[in-house]
């Protein structure tokens, strides 16, 4: 992650702040319908939205029948999102688009990692007891530990949401802190928050502050795993938190949604939801990030539909 500002050191925890934590439901709710409609792009305009949100995508295969073979051919399409034919015709032919990173199992860095040899393509691996969090804390370290050591540069951390539901803010700042501190300068760390797994809009917000006090680099929305995963209401609560931690702090840390998201229409109101509450800095890979699978087929899929005027069947745009 070429980061082109300041990494989140991270601060003493504010409970005070943490406590005057206050979200209006039905606000956000009025907020988010907006999105889709009011922020509407057309033509080359969207073409150009689409194209980056390719870079902002964190290609992912977390599954249970994951394979060397499967990884490798992920990372070809991380390599290689658009079809060559497609990039000439879009005057973008011998200029280097790819994805934003690669997201697998710890297992799996390493075939990562020398699928993507020769590019600046990072490897990001999930841990700390994907997706539930519920393992000894060793066990949970120790996996950060060991995907660094496969060649792992980004690690998306799970929190334990009991933290959360019971209040204790405390022992949350101190688990992420120590993983922050496992991370080192050796890899960025995501936070998830499994925000599907939260009670109220209001604990997302505080659970935000929270992981951004212990060090975060990025917050995330989900595992996709949870029954309800990204959703716009989810989102904005969560960018809120980072406006503010950046007004008081100064630090900019960013933004990941994952789960659920798999049309292109979907990414557009994302980006402008960044655009709008964070500004264009925040739509850069640096800063924003989109966990996805399947999303890359519909983009480009959208994309072609802009170059041709009809869509191509999915199976002329294969993941790998």
């Amino acid at each position: 992650m070429n980061a082109k500002h300041k990494r989140n050191p991270g601060t003493d925890l504010d409970l005070d702040w943490v406590f005057d934590a206050r979200v209006n439901r039905s606000a956000v709710e009025r907020r988010t319908a907006t999105l889709p409609a009011r922020r509407s792009v057309k033509k080359e305009w969207q073409a150009a939205w689409l194209l980056r949100s390719i870079t902002n995508i964190d290609l992912t295969t977390l599954a249970g029948d994951d394979t060397p073979g499967r990884v490798r051919r992920l990372c070809a399409k991380a390599r290689q999102p658009l079809r060559p034919d497609m990039l000439a015709r879009l005057d973008l032919d011998g200029q280097p688009i790819t994805v934003g990173a690669v997201c697998v199992y710890p297992n799996r860095v390493k075939d990562a990692v020398e699928a993507l040899q020769g590019t600046d393509i990072p490897v990001a691996s999930v841990a700390t007891g994907f997706p539930a969090g519920q393992t000894p804390f060793p066990q949970r370290n120790g996996e950060i530990e060991q995907a660094i050591e496969a060649g792992a540069k980004e690690i998306d951390i799970v929190i334990p949401r009991n933290y959360v539901l019971t209040g204790n803010w405390q022992g949350l700042y101190d688990e992420v802190k120590a993983f922050r501190e496992t991370c080192g300068e050796t890899a960025h760390m995501k936070t998830i928050l499994a925000t599907g797994d939260l009670a109220t809009l209001k604990q997302v917000y505080q659970a935000s502050l929270v992981a951004m006090m212990a060090g975060s680099d990025f917050i995330k929305t989900s595992t996709g795993k949870e029954s309800v995963n990204a959703t716009l209401e989810f989102g904005l609560v969560m960018v809120r938190a980072i406006r503010e931690y950046y007004e008081r702090t100064g630090y900019k840390v960013g933004f990941k949604p994952a789960g659920g998201i798999s049309k292109a229409k979907q990414v557009l109101a994302w980006q402008a939801m960044m655009k709008d509450e964070l500004g264009e800095e925040w739509l850069a890979n640096d800063l924003f990030r989109i966990g996805a699978s399947s999303l890359l087929t519909d983009v480009e899929r959208q994309l072609y539909h802009y170059i041709t005027g009809h869509y191509a069947a999915r199976h002329h745009m294969p993941m790998g």
